[in-house]
């Protein structure tokens, strides 16, 4: 009998971590391969890691077992070349049914691309360990299942989903943002918060903002969130065939 050909998971990277960041914590890509559990897969080749804001460009959809979209600190209203590129990539990615995570910018980028309003917050700064609200319903999405009402992320952004695309479902929200985790399909999610991110590691995106002299990191808190970090290892657990 053949045997099926797996395809990779596409990290599709948006933008790098500061250099203190990366020095103590690595880049983006690390933390997704590390908090979703893809170390195997990786040592299997099937982790790919593309990055569009360096001016890579991915493989058509189809060549993909899924795709997990990381934060930036770009801004998806700036409408960058690359990011522009990215949303039709994605359109496309959806069209096709793949699997896609995205988050914080490409929480942003996959609403953006899908007809939602990128716009600043008017409340500003998302800053630090916050809790997560689901509404009444969620609780009924498999990936949610036995995830407590409230749980702990952790946050870092400045803009948001200010409307929804036509057909995302709100499943989640802070006091702070509205639209925190937000639903296209049983395989197509997205998260303003950063599962991928633990406390040591938000504490020093904490300290990093408090030596650039942003005020709202005085008052910001630090912690692990394990529920967050389950959610996103549920998804990348469900991805057919990669683990």
């Amino acid at each position: 009998m053949k045997t099926k050909t797996v395809k990779p998971v596409l990290i599709l990277q948006t933008g790098s971590a500061s250099a203190a960041l990366r020095r103590r914590c690595g880049d983006y890509d690390r933390a997704f391969v590390y908090m979703g559990g893809l170390e195997q897969a990786e040592k299997r080749g099937l982790v790919c890691c593309v990055h569009v804001e360096r001016g890579q460009k991915p493989d058509r959809p189809q060549a993909y077992s899924a795709v997990l979209i990381t934060g930036s600190d770009a801004y998806v209203t700036d409408r960058a070349p690359w990011s522009e590129a990215a949303a039709g990539w994605l359109r496309g990615a959806m069209d096709v049914g793949l699997p896609v995570f995205g988050v914080c910018y490409g929480h942003q980028l996959l609403a953006y691309a899908l007809g939602g309003i990128v716009a600043d917050h008017p409340a500003g700064i998302e800053l630090g360990t916050r809790d997560i609200e689901l509404v009444a319903h969620a609780g009924g999405e498999p990936l949610l299942v036995g995830l407590p009402r409230r749980f702990a992320a952790n946050l870092f952004h400045s803009q948001t989903v200010a409307e929804l695309p036509k057909g995302a479902e709100v499943l989640a929200s802070s006091d702070h943002d509205p639209h925190q985790i937000l639903y296209y399909g049983p395989m197509a999610l997205s998260t303003q918060f950063h599962p991928e991110i633990d406390g040591e590691v938000m504490a020093e995106l904490i300290d990093i903002q408090k030596e650039s002299g942003n005020p709202v990191a005085w008052g910001a808190e630090a912690a692990d969130a394990p529920y967050a970090r389950t959610l996103f290892r549920r998804f990348v657990s469900s991805i057919p065939g990669l683990l």
